[in-house]
């Protein structure tokens, strides 16, 4: 059955790269296997926000609907975590595989690119078989992209977003850059995903570990981590389940988006909360830095997102206070903060459960 309303929405490419050398240069069925297991791993990597359509050979082609972000940097953020899960997966399969054929040796050899594009699409169901009609769709399925990316800049591993998606995700083009080739109707701009990768593998983490906390909490939701993460760090979101506070509001927003030095403000009537991010990895973990006043305590705080079976999350949370001369009453006032995050977590949980 097919639909004559037109809908609007992010139309998404997942490609790995250096498949078809792979494949042909390599023992064909156990390459094939393995192309095979990275799809399915990409597809659960993407499934939190994105609607597998149709997977094409070394592809997978998902969309989402427009309504469905209400965040830009979630999809952004999605697309950076999955290209992460994506490189540490295949230096996984290097590290365990004991067969020694060609295919496992050389599988760091494939990478990782995305196209994002924002446009009208119409939706066909036949049988089982689900699809989009349209314009959009055969334009980010045509991969034309492909080869000027890799004559204007070389990348491997890269996302490379159309202006009316960024435009749609209310991001800036800000840190990206510009790819042109003269048959694309619109403006891409790219980001260098493998470089990104190794400056976030070189990069000192930055973290409360559970041997350094002076408190702790722990809190299971029945939602995905990039749907807990957006409720967590969205200020809109969050003035929905927190209450101990009045409202959180952006205040600076490194290249327009979230990431180490991005800073939240909360103006709670009797003083103020300044947060301070000081490490990002989405879906996984991120450390701010909380100064409160009135007295001037300084706290460290560490989320991190373990993903669980049924598509459910379990948050643990570690706090420790940074004032030295405070630090005997680092438990008390530690505990007291953690306190308070539970009864807003309770909120957010039953926000997610409606």
């Amino acid at each position: 059955m097919t639909t004559t309303r037109t809908e609007y929405g992010f139309l998404t490419l997942a490609d790995i790269s250096g498949s078809n050398a792979f494949v042909t240069g390599t023992e064909f069925e156990h390459a094939q296997e393995i192309i095979r297991d990275l799809l399915e791993f990409l597809l659960d990597e993407l499934r939190p926000l994105l609607t597998l359509v149709q997977i094409e050979g070394d592809a997978i082609f998902a969309y989402t609907p427009e309504s469905r972000i209400t965040r830009g940097e979630s999809l952004f953020e999605l697309i950076e975590s999955t290209y992460m899960a994506f490189k540490n997966q295949l230096t996984s399969i290097k590290r365990h595989q004991t067969c020694d054929c060609a295919a496992c040796q050389n599988v760091n050899s494939l990478d990782l690119k995305f196209f994002v594009h924002f446009g009208e699409y119409i939706e066909q169901s036949i049988d089982d078989h689900h699809g989009l009609l349209g314009y959009a769709p055969m334009f980010v399925r045509k991969r034309e992209w492909k080869e000027p990316v890799a004559d204007s800049v070389g990348w491997h591993g890269y996302a490379l977003f159309t202006e009316d998606s960024l435009l749609k995700l209310n991001l800036e083009s800000d840190g990206l850059e510009a790819v042109e080739y003269a048959e694309a109707p619109v403006k891409t701009f790219g980001l260098d995903l493998q470089n990104r990768y190794e400056v976030l593998t070189e990069t000192r983490q930055i973290m409360v570990s559970p041997d350094m906390a002076d408190a702790s909490l722990t809190f299971e939701f029945d939602a995905d981590p990039p749907v807990v993460w957006e409720w967590l760090n969205d200020p809109q979101k969050r003035n929905q389940w927190w209450e101990s506070f009045i409202r959180w509001t952006k205040k600076i927003r490194p290249n327009g988006r979230t990431g180490p030095g991005a800073i939240n403000h909360c103006d709670h009537g009797v003083g103020d909360v300044l947060e301070t991010v000081l490490d990002w990895r989405p879906f996984d973990y991120y450390t701010v830095e909380m100064r409160v006043t009135p007295g001037r305590f300084i706290m460290m705080q560490t989320t991190h997102l373990e993903p669980l079976s049924g598509g459910r999350t379990n948050l643990k949370i570690y706090y420790q206070l940074q004032n030295p001369r405070l630090r005997w009453m680092a438990g008390a006032f530690s505990n007291l903060f953690a306190g308070f995050f539970r009864l807003e977590l309770k909120r957010l949980k039953r926000l997610l459960t409606t």
